[in-house]
């Protein structure tokens, strides 16, 4: 701060605490979010748990159970549902969840569908295959458009226009941690209970097993799809609160050293002011 003058430093302090309103006020409205993003995560949890229970209860009660949503198959072509934030300011939420997929989708043939401005901005701008950008905008995606996705989806893997499907999104896991994470949606992967020789199950599906689980997957990856989107919006506004907080008391930091050196800078102007008048008289 050698030769600068305390006016100029006067106007850094300013702009500092102009900075800091604003910071303080977009960590306030990141914790209001954060709290009904939060509600969301809990109020879709049972939903999802429901027809989870239901798959596994007919995989595991009937014999010789097949399905097109269970057969594993050559992987020529995936699908990759991305989903990142509209806006930055956030951390790292985007760039982490942009460098997992960029890294799972090294050197394979994959098709993407990206979930929010900054997901399809950054695959538009390196030329990535885009399945579609209907959805680009995910502050306006609800829970009805991941149940429409998800019955679209389930039609192009039937008919073979790829071969497997994934969704990369950010596990809420606490205020102050976000781990972002890739689930593999279809084919759906069995869950190996080692239960030989379980008596079967007592419930009776009409018409009959396999329909009924041929009915739930679309309702179950509409579930899922619709659960990654509500931890992926808590954990954006949980990272935005907790950079929006970093920066606040960073500028406090700064507007308190900021102060120091404007009061030494003052300090050493009237010393030099009462030194020539003393040498002047």
């Amino acid at each position: 701060m050698a030769g600068v003058s305390t006016k100029e430093i006067k106007t850094r302090i300013r702009s500092m605490e102009s900075t800091k309103q604003i910071t303080k006020a977009m960590e306030m409205v990141a914790a209001s979010k954060l709290r009904r993003a939060q509600n969301q995560v809990l109020c879709s949890r049972p939903y999802f748990e429901i027809l989870y229970a239901t798959m596994n209860d007919i995989v595991d009660s009937t014999r010789d159970f097949s399905s097109p949503y269970l057969t594993r198959r050559p992987v020529k072509k995936s699908v990759y549902v991305v989903i990142a934030g509209d806006r930055g300011l956030a951390g790292g939420y985007n760039s982490n969840i942009l460098k997992l997929v960029a890294a799972e989708t090294e050197g394979k043939d994959v098709l993407i569908l990206p979930i929010g401005k900054k997901a399809a901005d950054h695959f538009r701008a390196r030329g990535a295959a885009l399945l579609s950008e209907k959805y680009a905008d995910a502050e306006d995606v609800g829970v009805g458009d991941c149940f429409t996705l998800a019955k679209w989806l389930c039609k192009g893997y039937l008919n073979g226009e790829y071969d497997e499907i994934k969704v990369a999104y950010t596990n809420f896991v606490s205020v102050l941690s976000q781990a972002p994470g890739i689930l593999q949606l279809l084919p759906v992967l069995r869950k190996e209970t080692g239960r030989e020789g379980q008596i079967p199950s007592d419930i009776l599906y009409e018409p009959d097993s396999t329909s009924v689980f041929d009915a739930i997957i679309p309702e179950y990856l509409g579930g899922v799809l619709y659960g990654a989107l509500c931890e992926s919006r808590a954990s954006e506004q949980a990272a935005r609160r907790t950079a929006m907080e970093s920066a606040t008391q960073n500028a406090e930091d700064m507007i308190s050293d900021l102060s120091l050196k404007f009061n030494q800078a003052r300090q050493a102007a009237i010393t030099q002011e009462i030194t020539e008048i003393v040498a002047g008289s």
